[in-house]
């Protein structure tokens, strides 16, 4: 009996080697999983609203409290000056695009800890995760937002504050952008070092709220132009953004070219090291977690 040789080679679809050096990100990779990233934002966008009677209820019940918090102690008992706005919509404006930040943190924050079980079952490249929760964080945003557009209409229809048009208003998708890469990038830093050091999980919970306060969420950089410490809150990175945002939807603020410029280079920056640490922990992070 004759046994004719078979071909037993096999095509393999996805070939896993490890990474050779700390530059080896392979975006392309992320990119060829992007299927996966729009399956779980829809996971993320069901979680949030699952077994609770609100649902998208709360992403307008939040910020109306804390608008109405923030014109009670900054407007009527501080008496701090809003730049001419409108107590409300200056603080529901400052309120949308930082919950929208904080939220990316906080999401991004807690990538290796919270998904150790899927990361330890099956593969895909680990950026997914964080990138899926930016974008999942998107609806949230876009609730706020639509929530400030329906009070920014009113003002206009009641005669009490118009809104004029103009150029500016395309600078909003891309401090949005920047906020997003900001979280983004200070997130997955704060997720790689919290594989070793657990007890930067306490400190995310209250350094977020502690960072809205030195950035002119609740106040005007204007309201510190005779205080010794504008320089320092004019340095940070997120005060150009809070401010930009403000002057995209109102026409008015503070908004300086350079300082953006400065936002942009140090989003850029948390970007690249954020990926590059997380491209190196990830190697490594189940022996830790």
């Amino acid at each position: 009996m004759n046994i004719k040789a078979t071909d037993t080679s096999e095509h393999w679809s996805e070939i896993i080697s490890p990474k050779g050096s700390l530059f080896d990100i392979r975006l392309k990779e992320v990119w060829r999983y992007r299927d996966l990233i729009l399956l779980f934002v829809k996971r993320d966008l069901a979680s949030q609203y699952r077994q609770t009677i609100l649902g998208p209820l709360w992403h307008i019940i939040q910020p109306v409290f804390t608008t109405f918090t923030f014109l009670v102690l900054f407007n009527k008992i501080a008496k701090i000056s809003t730049d001419q706005l409108p107590p409300v919509l200056f603080y529901m404006s400052s309120i949308t695009i930082w919950n929208y930040f904080s939220a990316c943190l906080n999401s991004t924050s807690g990538t290796f800890t919270s998904n150790a079980g899927i990361f330890g079952k099956v593969y895909f490249p680990r950026l997914v995760m964080p990138l899926s929760t930016i974008i999942s964080n998107m609806a949230k945003f876009g609730i706020q937002l639509g929530l400030l557009t329906c009070m920014i209409l009113y003002y206009s229809f009641s005669g009490q504050y118009h809104v004029e048009p103009g150029v500016h208003i395309f600078l909003l998708p891309v401090i949005v952008m920047l906020m997003a890469g900001m979280g983004l990038g200070v997130g997955i830093i704060i997720s790689s070092l919290t594989t070793k050091y657990r007890d930067l999980n306490i400190f995310i919970g209250f350094g977020v709220g502690l960072l809205m306060y030195i950035t002119p969420v609740a106040y005007p950089l204007s309201f510190l132009e005779q205080s010794q410490y504008k320089v320092y809150i004019q340095w940070n990175p997120l005060t150009p953004l809070v401010e930009g945002f403000r002057y995209a939807v109102f026409g008015t603020g503070t908004f300086n070219g350079g300082m953006f410029i400065y936002s942009i280079c140090c989003t850029a920056l948390f970007l690249f090291m954020g990926v590059m640490i997380f491209s190196k922990v990830e190697r490594t992070f189940m022996d830790t977690v």
